[in-house]
């Protein structure tokens, strides 16, 4: 007996634990750059810090698109999603350490499983695979549609941000969707089934090789959210110390 559900897809609590490690590191060397000002210019300039980024986002909301398959009720976990981004604008508004984060991240994970839940029924009805490779092809061919401002305000969180929107964290429905929802699809492809209680993938994604990763990926929500206060704290007592 391992102690874990045998039935729960260890190879992706443990991508989201490895990720989270990932992401903790990124925004460590970020806050070092940029709020404290140490010289990391193999971070700050050239194109790692962008890739290090995507390779953490794209994954999470990859995974979270893949989850819709498995989960009970996306509603409710669009809404848990929703009530963290509120916590996360709540907490960088009061901080003001850093920009304050308006449609981050965590907002959208939940815009895109609201939008998955809503859409469900279409969407099960379309070819996994071809479905799947047209996503990915319009997540690339809008990727730079958020990065222009554009003159009609309110639309930020949908992709379009006018001169005045400011966020530290910028993760609008526009690209982002499509690689969510292309996870989704990646999971109909593999699965046998299309419900949380039977669903059946291959059989190496429900081995427990790694089960600190996996502790940590099922608690990535709460870990995201402590992570940075965390970070800070422990830099800051750097400094004090050295």
């Amino acid at each position: 007996m391992t102690g874990v559900n045998d039935t729960r897809l260890g190879f992706f609590d443990a991508l989201r634990g490895f990720t989270m490690i990932s992401m903790a590191l990124f925004h460590g060397t970020y806050d070092l750059a940029y709020i404290y000002g140490v010289s990391i210019p193999w971070f700050v300039n050239g194109p790692v810090q962008d890739i290090w980024r995507a390779s953490i986002s794209w994954v999470f909301l990859f995974v979270a698109g893949w989850m819709c398959s498995v989960s009970h009720d996306n509603f409710k976990r669009s809404f848990k999603y929703a009530a963290a981004a509120f916590v996360v604008w709540i907490a960088t508004s009061v901080a003001s350490v850093d920009n304050s984060i308006n449609f981050g991240i965590i907002y959208c994970m939940a815009a895109c499983t609201l939008t998955f839940a809503l859409t469900k029924p279409l969407l099960t009805n379309l070819p996994a695979y071809p479905t799947m490779a047209i996503l990915l092809i319009l997540f690339g061919l809008t990727w730079n549609i958020p990065h222009h401002i554009y003159d009609i305000p309110g639309l930020a969180w949908l992709g379009f941000p006018d001169a005045g929107f400011v966020s530290g964290d910028y993760y609008p429905l526009i690209p982002f969707i499509f690689m969510f929802l292309a996870g989704y699809m990646a999971s109909r492809g593999l699965s046998k089934t299309d419900t949380a209680q039977a669903a059946s993938y291959l059989r190496w994604m429900y081995r427990h090789p790694f089960p600190a990763l996996e502790a940590l990926g099922r608690h990535a929500l709460p870990f995201y959210l402590i992570h940075q206060p965390l970070i800070l704290a422990v830099i800051d007592i750097a400094y004090s110390v050295l």
